[in-house]
C-alpha cells in the first residue's frame, strides 16, 4: 500500500526557513489535490494549506504571506515553502494526497516531517 513521504523538516530559529516536500511512495499518484496540515500535540490537525493539478492554491490566512505551497509539472513533488517561521510554528507537519490502492483512488495521510522552530 503506497503513502505519502513527507521531508525537509528538521530545526529552525525564529525567522529561519524551510521546504517542506511530499512524494508519493508505493502507489501511483491520482487525484486533484494535496493539501498541507500540521498537528501539535492536544490539538486538533490545522489546515495550512491546498493545491490542486490546475496549480490553483489555498493558504489558510494564519499563515499566508509566510508559507508557499508549488508543486512540479507533474504534481509528483509538492513543496511547502515556510519562511519567517516562529515559535508557533512548531508541529508535525502531514501531507495528504490520491494514492491509488488496486483499481480506488483513496486519500491518505503521510506520517509527518517534524518542524521545531526555536526562539
Amino acid at each position: 500500500q503506497g503513502q505519502p513521504v513527507e521531508s525537509g523538516g528538521g530545526s529552525a530559529h525564529d525567522g529561519g526557513s524551510l521546504r517542506l516536500s511530499c512524494v508519493g511512495s508505493g502507489s501511483a499518484t491520482c487525484g486533484t489535490t494535496v493539501t498541507w496540515y500540521r498537528q501539535v500535540p492536544g490539538k486538533e490537525r490545522e489546515f495550512l494549506a491546498a493545491i490542486d493539478r490546475r496549480g490553483v492554491v489555498s493558504v489558510h490566512r494564519s499563515v499566508r504571506g509566510r508559507f508557499t505551497i508549488s508543486q512540479d509539472s507533474a504534481q509528483v513533488t509538492v513543496y511547502l515553502q515556510m519562511n519567517n517561521l516562529r515559535p508557533e510554528d512548531t508541529a508535525m507537519y502531514f501531507c495528504k494526497r490520491g494514492l491509488m490502492q488496486g483499481d480506488i483512488c483513496v486519500d491518505i495521510w503521510g506520517q509527518g516531517t517534524q518542524v521545531t522552530v526555536s526562539s
